[in-house]
């Protein structure tokens, strides 16, 4: 309890929370919540009368905040990419059906191209 209080926790992340206690004791976290409920509101007396997160506590925080808003930035990329996938699968498929147009047409018998009669020409002497 005391290494956490200080700020110098050895297998916890640092965190004020019964479950870093109970890493940091290297118990389990029911031993705290159910069995040492005075260890617990000792634990939780000792946070209050601090009032102030520890540094630990302070950079997770800001890693926090940081990460939340990276997840947002990254949602609306993601909901940007995804309206431009739609938008290219709809011109992918318009161009596919003017292709197979064309090649339709290409193929096509009356596609033939017809010489037009010529001025008559006199006979050769």
């Amino acid at each position: 309890m005391d290494r956490i209080l200080s700020g110098t926790p050895q297998h916890s992340n640092g965190a004020l929370t019964i479950v870093a206690l109970a890493t940091e004791a290297d118990v389990p976290r029911n031993a705290l919540t159910q069995r040492h409920l005075d260890l617990k509101n000792e634990f939780y007396a000792k946070v209050k009368e601090r009032g102030q997160p520890t540094d630990v506590e302070l950079r997770l925080r800001k890693q926090v905040v940081k990460l939340k808003t990276l997840r947002q930035k990254d949602q609306a990329e993601l909901t940007a990419l995804r309206q431009d996938v739609e938008a290219l699968v709809r011109v992918v498929n318009q161009l596919t059906t003017e292709n197979r147009r064309y090649r339709q047409q290409l193929t096509a018998p009356d596609n033939v191209v017809r010489l037009l009669p010529t001025q008559p020409q006199p006979p050769a002497p």
